[in-house]
């Protein structure tokens, strides 16, 4: 694979038999790397979300068996979503998630990192949602804009050398 076949935006996909939404995104660091920008409170703060919301974490405890909840904002006010982890491992998080606003939906989520050598990584992303109606109304909310800008900051902290494995 050359560097013009990176996936440097994300590939989002809807599976049409399973309310799963499929995520797919290279970023030039190693899976250590990209597994700390996932599990490091600070430095997921900086880069999760769309450019138009600040982010704050209330607790964050990144380990099998921990939990988490953070908030989004912006002038319009907070998102508040929360979760567990049920796994951290060297190459994979499953975890739930759920927004606050519709607390009924959870998601199950499992981020898998797989090492495409040269210093790049692929992350494979799913999310398992309750019903076609919760995985649509996800996908429509504007989510591809969020995920596409979130990982662009990921790329810069990453470019300036802010995450070390």
């Amino acid at each position: 694979m050359t560097t013009t076949d990176r996936l440097t935006t994300a590939v989002i996909e809807a599976d049409p038999e399973v309310p799963i939404i499929r995520i797919t995104r290279d970023f030039r660091a190693t899976p250590a790397q990209v597994l700390r920008a996932h599990t490091d409170p600070e430095l997921f703060v900086r880069w999760n979300g769309p450019d138009s919301l600040t982010a704050r974490v209330d607790y964050w405890d990144a380990r099998t068996g921990g939990s988490w909840r953070f908030v989004h904002s912006d002038e319009n006010g907070e998102y508040a979503f929360h979760g567990c982890f049920h796994e951290v491992g060297e190459d994979r998080i499953v975890q739930t998630f759920t927004w606050e606003g519709m607390p009924e939906h959870v998601s199950l989520e499992t981020l898998r990192l797989e090492d495409l050598g040269d210093g790049w990584t692929r992350l494979h992303a799913q999310s398992l949602v309750d019903s076609f109606e919760g995985r649509n109304g996800w996908l429509e909310s504007g989510m591809e804009v969020g995920v596409n800008e979130g990982y662009a900051k990921l790329d810069g902290l990453l470019g300036e050398g802010s995450v070390q494995a």
